[in-house]
C-alpha cells in the first residue's frame, strides 16, 4: 500500500510537500502540487482520514440528533445547520431518534470516542442528568432555554409564545381553548403546559384534560384531533396547534364538514410554514432557519452562550 513516503518519492519532493499537497496548504509551488497530484492518480493513493483525525484531533463532523427527519419543523432547522456546514467544511452526521434514549444515546457515544466534533440536540429525550454525564467529551448545543445550565443554547420562549396565543384567544371571546402538541413530556411542552395552567388561573377558567391533544405532528393527525372534539358535549371554541400541519389538517377537515373557522373554532399555528402562508392560518412565527444557524456556530465555537430568537403573531383568516 502507498504511504506518504512513497509519494514524495515519486513525485520527486519533500515528504513535508507532500503533506502540504494533501492538506491542501496555500503555498506549495504549482509544479510541485501537480507532481504530486500525479503521483496520487498513477498509485491510486488513498487517505489514511482516521490518521488525519487523530493528528489534527478534529474530524470535521459534527452530530445532529432530532426525532424526524421528515417534519417540516425540524427539517428547516436542519437546513439551517446543514448551510452553515457546507459554507465551513463540515458534514453532518444525523442521528434519527424518534424520542428513544437508546438512539440519543448513541450520538452521544460518539462524541465520547470523538467520531464527531460537536453534537447539536434539536429536541432531546434523555435528561438533564445524562446530558450532563458528556458534557467533557466534547460540546454539546441544545435548541431549548438551558439556563443556568452550562451548555450553549438557542431557543424561543416557549412560555411567552403561548401565553401570547392564550391571551389573543381570550380577548376575542374564547374561554375554552385547548391546544394540540407532538408530546406532553420534554422542555418545551412544560414550558407550555405551565403557561397554560397559569393563564387559565388568572382568567378563572376550570382545567378540562380533553382540552389536550398531544401525539399530534403530521396533517394526517388533525382526523384524530377532530375526532376526539365532536364526541366532546363541551368542546373547545379555540386550539392553539403547535404545526402549521396539523393546523391545516383540522382547517381541511372542517371545511370538508362544514365546521366554520373562525366562528364554531379558531385555531393559532406554530412556525409560519409555507402552507400556513398558503392556506391563511394564523400562526406564531419562529425563525427556524436563524435558529438552525446560530446552532451550528455555536457547536463550532469553544465558548458556551445563549440565543433567544423572537417570535411574532401573524394573524390571518383562522382566529
Amino acid at each position: 500500500m502507498t504511504n506518504i513516503k512513497d509519494l514524495a518519492k515519486m513525485a520527486g519532493v519533500s515528504v513535508t510537500t507532500v503533506s502540504r499537497v494533501l492538506n491542501n496548504h496555500p503555498y506549495v509551488r504549482e509544479e510541485k502540487r501537480n507532481a504530486v497530484l500525479e503521483a496520487i492518480r498513477e498509485s491510486n493513493y488513498q487517505q489514511n482520514l482516521n490518521a488525519v483525525h487523530l493528528s489534527k484531533e478534529k474530524t470535521q463532523m459534527i452530530g445532529v440528533v432530532l426525532p424526524f427527519s421528515d417534519h417540516p419543523y425540524f427539517a428547516l432547522l436542519l437546513k439551517g445547520i446543514a448551510k452553515q456546514a457546507l459554507e465551513n467544511n463540515y458534514k453532518l452526521v444525523l442521528f434519527q431518534t424518534d424520542y428513544m434514549e437508546s438512539r440519543e444515546l448513541e450520538a452521544l457515544q460518539m462524541l465520547k470516542q470523538k467520531q464527531i466534533d460537536s453534537l447539536i440536540i434539536c429536541s432531546r429525550a434523555c435528561g438533564w442528568s445524562v446530558i450532563q454525564e458528556y458534557l467533557s467529551n466534547g460540546t454539546i448545543v441544545l435548541c431549548e432555554d438551558t439556563k443556568g445550565k452550562e451548555v450553549s443554547s438557542t431557543f424561543v420562549n416557549q412560555y411567552e409564545i403561548f401565553k401570547e396565543a392564550l391571551t389573543f384567544l381570550y380577548k376575542k371571546g374564547h374561554k375554552k381553548i385547548g391546544y394540540c402538541i407532538g408530546r406532553k413530556s420534554g422542555p418545551s411542552s412544560r414550558l407550555r403546559a405551565n403557561a397554560y395552567q397559569e393563564f387559565l388561573s388568572d382568567h378563572h377558567l376550570p382545567y378540562c384534560e380533553e382540552y389536550i391533544i398531544d401525539h399530534c405532528n403530521y396533517f394526517e393527525d388533525a382526523k384524530k384531533v377532530m375526532d376526539h372534539l365532536l364526541k366532546m358535549d363541551n368542546r373547545p371554541t379555540a386550539l392553539i396547534v403547535t404545526s402549521d400541519q396539523v393546523a391545516a389538517g383540522i382547517v381541511t377537515y372542517c371545511q370538508k364538514q362544514g365546521i366554520r373557522i373562525p366562528e364554531e373554532l379558531a385555531i393559532i399555528g406554530y412556525h409560519n410554514e409555507p402552507i400556513a402562508k398558503m392556506m391563511e392560518i394564523s400562526t406564531m412565527e419562529i425563525p427556524l432557519l436563524e435558529m438552525g444557524k446560530n446552532l451550528f456556530q455555536q457547536a463550532i465555537s469553544k465558548e458556551i452562550s445563549k440565543q433567544e430568537m423572537f417570535f411574532r403573531f401573524i394573524k390571518r383568516t383562522t382566529v
